[in-house]
């Protein structure tokens, strides 16, 4: 008998890893393609928000990327920096900040749609299959914030 009646599982059995594992799979899957971009994953994550909606507030940017505004500063002012975003004081409420592409921004685009490509091509699943799991994931990512009560998606997720 043990003191723990309930002990944890292995790490194999358990969702939460697996989950994790995965995610880390994925971004070094990206990372060689991502280096050709010169971006980094939670850049190449911010970006997407903006390819999606552009001239979003930081804390915008964060909510859709469940972080915290001040995690987010530090990859916006490498993404200026890069030449990729502006971040300018929004005109009707000087707390806000409001991040825009430039040009450059903008132009990476559309070489980064090999990323998805790249993930189909490694798992050697169809795409169809990916898209179904995507939605299972996202539909359990909903429900655990929903339980705790935090972060809720304001707008679709990509």
């Amino acid at each position: 008998m043990t003191d723990q009646p309930n002990p944890p599982l292995p790490l194999d059995d358990q969702l939460c890893y697996a989950i994790y594992s995965a995610g880390m799979a994925i971004q070094r899957l990206y990372k060689p393609l991502l280096d050709t971009l010169g971006l980094t994953y939670p850049q190449y994550l911010v970006l997407n928000v903006l390819w999606r909606e552009d001239g979003q507030t930081v804390g915008g940017i964060a909510e859709q990327l469940a972080l915290e505004s001040s995690t987010l500063t530090p990859v916006l002012k490498r993404l200026e920096a890069a030449g990729l975003v502006r971040r300018t004081r929004n005109p009707d409420n000087e707390r806000q900040v409001v991040i825009a592409l430039t040009d450059a921004g903008r132009a990476l685009r559309p070489q980064a749609g090999c990323l998805g490509e790249a993930l189909v091509a490694a798992s050697g699943q169809p795409p169809e299959d990916l898209h179904a799991l995507n939605r299972k994931v996202k539909a359990l990512r909903d429900a655990l914030y929903a339980g705790i009560g935090k972060w809720s998606p304001s707008r679709p997720q990509s």
